[in-house]
């Protein structure tokens, strides 16, 4: 995406956070394949089992972001932040029903982790317990939470992530650390 169309983003986002359906016409042609990077880096994460495809996941979050209006959006990186977070939902509910499917027969699916994003010692994760923790981590601390998300889920860059939740970098850096400790002994 180049420059001019970050705030362009950034304007249709208040646009459309102001009423104006038209704008998120506007919107999606800017942010499709973002959105489609984001949708496919949680399919990847999720795991080779994953029947969602890049496509319907990001038509199925336009589905849900559409009717948002109780959002007030910032800018582009809180919408992206807000749409990973309904695109992760979106996985779940999946996984979860995939699962009530099966009875609880199928074996769990795991998260394959970057280096340099483990939260565990070890190489994958199974993708409900991340939720899990992560939901109980929202309850303790919502902005850890919000930034494991971000990082994560989003492949958000610290950068992106302190401008979305309006603090500095360092904060970021230090409750990314934070976080990642607490997960760390909440999923071992």
């Amino acid at each position: 995406m180049n420059p001019h169309s970050r705030g362009e983003v950034t304007q249709l986002l208040i646009a459309w956070s102001n009423g104006d359906r038209e704008a998120f016409a506007k919107l999606v042609p800017l942010v499709y394949d973002e959105l489609r990077r984001i949708a496919a880096s949680k399919l990847r994460r999720h795991g080779a089992d994953a029947i969602l495809q890049p496509t319907v996941l990001v038509h199925e979050a336009y589905l849900k972001l559409i009717d948002e209006t109780a959002i007030e959006w910032q800018d582009r990186a809180h919408f992206y932040a807000i749409a990973a977070n309904t695109i992760r939902r979106l996985i779940i509910d999946d996984y979860r029903k995939r699962l009530a499917e099966k009875r609880g027969g199928g074996k769990a699916s795991f998260v394959s982790l970057q280096e340099g994003d483990a939260i565990t010692t070890g190489q994958s994760v199974d993708l409900l317990a991340v939720h899990e923790a992560l939901e109980r981590l929202a309850a303790l601390d919502p902005r850890q939470a919000s930034i494991v998300e971000m990082r994560f889920f989003s492949d958000m860059t610290n950068e992106e992530i302190a401008a979305a939740l309006g603090v500095s970098v360092k904060t970021v850096e230090r409750d990314w650390r934070s976080a990642k400790a607490w997960l760390r002994l909440q999923l071992e």
